[in-house]
């Protein structure tokens, strides 16, 4: 029985690791992809001030991705 369930989850990763082999970029959208809105970080002189202010409430840098406030109660 086990060797039917690694089988089925063997195939069921292929399948994902396959399915997105024959993806590719035509020259006609990368326009759409270079666009500024497109980028990770579309605002990088806001992602700038919003990690001045963070370190400056925090006193540590890096981490942007949880919440919390600068109050030190938690």
């Amino acid at each position: 029985m086990k060797s039917v369930a690694k089988f089925v989850l063997a195939a069921m990763a292929a399948a994902t690791l396959a399915g997105c082999s024959s993806i590719d970029v035509k020259p006609w959208d990368r326009d759409l992809l270079a666009k500024k809105s497109m980028q990770l970080d579309s605002a990088p002189l806001e992602a700038g001030l919003d990690d001045h202010i963070y370190f400056s409430k925090e006193a540590s840098s890096g981490g942007r991705g949880f919440g919390g406030g600068g109050c030190g109660c938690n």
